[in-house]
């Protein structure tokens, strides 16, 4: 990890792309799925929010493995979020 803001604006990013992908989607389909992509958007803010959180106040500041280990957690936490996301997505778009 290079640096906290390049992981922020990474996090920011992904975040992003998920929510354009669920308006897009949103906007192919005039089904009753309107709900349940609005709770996947909310999901995703809320993912957004607490993983930016988390990344700001790091466990163990003054001890360098705890730290490292934190941002670990927190990366594959993150990651993790997006995929039970995109899986919920893509359920939706088979049916």
């Amino acid at each position: 990890m290079a640096t906290v803001r390049r992981l922020k604006k990474e996090i920011e990013f992904m975040s992003s792309q998920l929510i354009g992908d669920c308006i897009d989607f949103l906007e192919t389909f005039d089904d009753k799925k309107d709900t349940r992509i609005l709770s996947i958007i909310e999901e995703a803010v809320l993912l957004n929010n607490t993983i930016l959180d988390r990344a700001c106040h790091p466990d163990g500041k003054d001890n360098a493995k705890l730290v490292k280990q934190h941002y670990r957690k927190l990366k594959a936490d993150f990651i993790k979020g997006l995929d039970q996301a995109y899986s919920r997505l893509e359920a939706m778009l088979k049916k």
